[in-house]
């Protein structure tokens, strides 16, 4: 890739609850890029431990923190660092992810290079404490409207977008895949293109896996379609079918095992 030159300032997106464990982590993959045009817009959704006072001693002047004054959900908290946001570039990093030193500078000139205005990268998955557990996971080179419907491909991790292109997106006040409601909308304006590199880390907490979890992602579908969608009920049901036939055939297409 080509040598570029660019300066755009970078808006980063970051919700948290209850992240004491994690979002050092977070905060430090940001201060370590080696892109240094960026603001990073955390909000606290009234979290009972320590997050606050772990965000608020980091005294540099591109790290914004706001907290809600009850528990709200993510959905609240995105969109209110969406509407500080200031920067051409609208990048998302949750409070217990990570990214590689090079994860902006990177996809900024992937996307400069190819004309693009929306786009996601590969990552790894890891255990609780950031160490790799040996899966690689990509998607899909373009992924269309269509495809979007079919699966979320990009994990919130790894997604950028140009708001000058398409707006500042406002997110539906859904509890769960308020993420993937913001990349439904996206796509009506751009294809999303996957930036062919390992930029990232999703972090796996055991918490979080169990069957009854599972059966409240697939309601949580239902609800995405049926109310941040306001698609009726049978098309509902009919996106949430399609959504999990694709999603395992992410499972089986682009897990990557690594040694």
């Amino acid at each position: 890739m080509p040598e570029m030159k660019f300066t755009d300032l970078v808006s980063i997106i970051t919700p948290a609850y209850n992240s004491s464990a994690f979002i050092a982590d977070a905060i430090e993959s940001v201060l370590a890029q080696t892109y240094s045009n960026w603001e990073m817009h955390i909000v606290d959704d009234n979290s009972s431990d320590n997050t606050g006072e772990i965000v608020k001693a980091y005294k540099d002047s591109r790290i914004h923190f706001y907290r809600n004054e009850i528990n709200e959900g993510a959905s609240v908290s995105r969109n209110r660092a969406l509407e500080a946001a200031k920067g051409r570039w609208i990048a998302f990093l949750d409070s217990d992810d990570w990214w590689a030193p090079d994860k902006l500078e990177k996809q900024i000139a992937f996307m400069l290079y190819n004309n693009y205005t929306f786009s996601y990268t590969e990552y790894v998955i890891t255990d609780s404490s950031l160490q790799p557990v040996g899966i690689r996971v990509s998607g899909p080179k373009c992924i269309t409207r269509k495809r979007m419907y079919d699966f979320c491909w990009p994990a919130c991790v790894t997604v950028m977008y140009d708001q000058t292109v398409m707006g500042v997106q406002r997110i539906p006040c859904l509890r769960k895949n308020n993420d993937y409601a913001i990349w439904l909308s996206a796509v009506r304006f751009s294809n999303c293109y996957l930036c062919p590199y390992v930029l990232a880390k999703y972090r796996k907490r055991p918490d979080s896996i169990s069957r009854v979890s599972k059966r409240t992602l697939i309601y949580h579908h239902y609800l995405l379609y049926k109310l941040g969608e306001n698609r009726n009920t049978a098309e509902s049901v009919a996106l949430t079918a399609r959504n999990i036939f694709w999603g395992v055939y992410k499972k089986i297409k682009y897990y990557n095992k690594e040694r």
